[in-house]
């Protein structure tokens, strides 16, 4: 008897067997091959399925899979050049160009080789995730009368009012939408609060995904400095007053990627700002429950301090849960909830109902508390773990701000690094990593990369993968030993509002 563990090892090995039968011939049956390879049927359908979705293996309800046979001809290839023309033929009228740049995104989506460690991924591992207990939520969510129906357009009000309580008590749940997940509640928000071709001011540097959102309604990112303590308010009042604009977007806690907090003092004058400017301030809280063992009392959303409707406030639990789980939620006071009501539906109609009921499942059962405690002490660990890695094998990259939330680390790459050309050097090290250029809007002050410890293993990965940066960094950097340690990472030079370092960003 022979075992396979997955649907993917299966499918390797029919794959390699497929020449023991000639075309047209069938393969041996779906209960033969759970017999001989002691797996379930539903992994010999996937492994099929998958098969027959790569033109190998043809399925025939009732009579079996068979080998596919060979194409009598290649289809002629059509011609697709018409569409440039089609693409770009309104472009001269539009005042910023929607191109479409998922470049940025797609790096920390991408998953990487085999035996490469994913320091660029920004999604929990399988072995953080809850998968337990999101299939025991499904589950008992599938069981509830009328789950296969339409939902509420708000989505649930139950589920609703638990995001309401998550963001404090001054929200209501009658002022909760429920997206699918942050990406697509942080669309539906720009395309309710900017017109095309207008500017939206965001922090600098940032998420790659909002600037790409940004471009493809066809707006106008304008870069607001940030440091260890968030957003510099004055710049931010200077860059209101130079564009006019009428929405900042940021993010408030753990900012991504410097790990940023908005400092106390910040909070207030960043609302009084906008407010001043009669704009929006889209507030991305995507990692309030990715905090770390040690980060001590987590200050409130801004929306939780805004009574008159400046905080769009987006919040979702896939950070925490699973890439696939993706439920979210926008939060708004005033007419523009209408809006994004509005866009919403047009957009999607709704959240499918199973997702949201296994949501409340997972979120009201005793798994979901032991589930972030186990998240936060593992976070830490293994920002510990990288920080001290990076301290003794790679001292050339400064990191001057250690965040207490988040899942990544902002490094500064020694003056005159070609980022690329290191990111590229960590790749063949073994290292997939996210280069720093996508995170801004504009110029970069200097090179930079960010680590993610989210998606690994462990601890020990995360130290081998920061050992693997030193062949990188001989290959490209060409330091001196006695020119290499200029600053070891986690030792402040400079400290903020907050007592942190401040950032590489000034």
């Amino acid at each position: 008897m022979q075992q396979s563990s997955s649907v993917g090892d299966l499918a390797s090995q029919l794959r390699r067997e497929l020449n023991h039968y000639s075309p047209g011939g069938k393969l041996p049956s779906s209960r033969a091959l759970v017999e001989r390879f002691r797996v379930s049927p539903v992994t010999v359908s996937r492994a099929l399925a998958q098969l027959a979705a790569e033109g190998l293996v043809v399925t025939r309800p009732g009579a079996g899979a068979f080998r596919a046979r060979p194409r009598s001809g290649d289809a002629p290839l059509g011609d697709t050049s018409w569409q440039e023309v089609a693409l770009s033929a309104d472009a001269a009228a539009e005042l910023v160009p929607r191109t479409v740049d998922a470049s940025g995104v797609t790096v920390s989506l991408a998953v990487p080789p085999p035996g490469v460690i994913e320091f660029n991924g920004g999604y929990l591992h399988p072995s953080l995730q809850p998968e337990k207990a999101m299939a025991a939520a499904l589950s008992r969510a599938g069981r509830r009368p009328g789950v296969w129906g339409r939902p509420p357009l708000d989505g649930l009000p139950e589920l609703r009012e638990w995001f309401a309580r998550s963001i404090g008590d001054t929200v209501t749940a009658a002022e909760v939408l429920i997206t699918s997940g942050g990406q697509s509640a942080l669309t539906t928000a720009l395309r309710a609060l900017a017109p095309p071709g207008a500017p939206v001011l965001v922090e600098s540097p940032t998420y790659p995904g909002m600037l790409a959102i940004a471009r493809a309604a066809g707006l106008r990112p304008v870069p607001v400095p940030v440091d260890a303590d968030g957003v510099k308010p004055a710049l931010l009042a200077d860059a209101f007053r130079a564009t006019g604009a009428r929405v900042f977007i940021c993010q408030p806690l753990f900012q991504n990627p410097t790990g940023a907090v908005l400092a106390p003092r910040r909070r207030g004058e960043v609302l009084r700002i906008a407010r001043d400017a009669g704009a929006f301030v889209v507030e991305d809280d995507f990692v309030r429950r990715l905090v770390h063992a040690d980060a001590g009392p987590l200050p409130r959303p801004l929306a939780a301090d805004d009574p008159d409707g400046v905080v769009v406030h987006v919040y979702s639990l896939t950070k925490v849960t699973s890439p696939s789980f993706r439920v979210g939620a926008l939060v708004a006071r005033g007419p523009v909830l209408e809006r994004l009501r509005a866009i919403q539906v047009v957009d999607t109609f709704f959240v499918p109902r199973p997702l949201q009921e296994a949501a409340l499942e997972l979120v009201g059962s005793p798994a979901w508390p032991r589930h972030l405690r186990a998240v936060s002490t593992e976070l830490k660990a293994r920002r510990d773990a990288m920080t001290a890695a990076l301290a003794l094998h790679v001292p050339e990259l400064v990191l001057p701000h250690i965040p207490s939330g988040g899942y990544q680390l902002w490094l500064r790459l020694p003056d005159g690094t070609d980022e690329s050309a290191f990111t590229a050097a960590a790749l063949r090290a073994g290292v997939a990593l996210a280069p720093g250029r996508p995170y801004f809007s504009a110029e970069p002050p200097a090179s930079h990369v960010r680590l993610s410890f989210a998606a690994v293993a462990g601890v020990g990965e995360v130290t081998e993968g920061v050992r693997r940066l030193r062949a990188a960094c001989d290959e490209i950097l060409q330091l001196s030993p006695e020119g290499s340690a200029r600053h070891l990472p986690g030792l402040p030079r400079d400290m903020g509002e907050g007592g942190h370092a401040n950032p590489t960003v000034q």
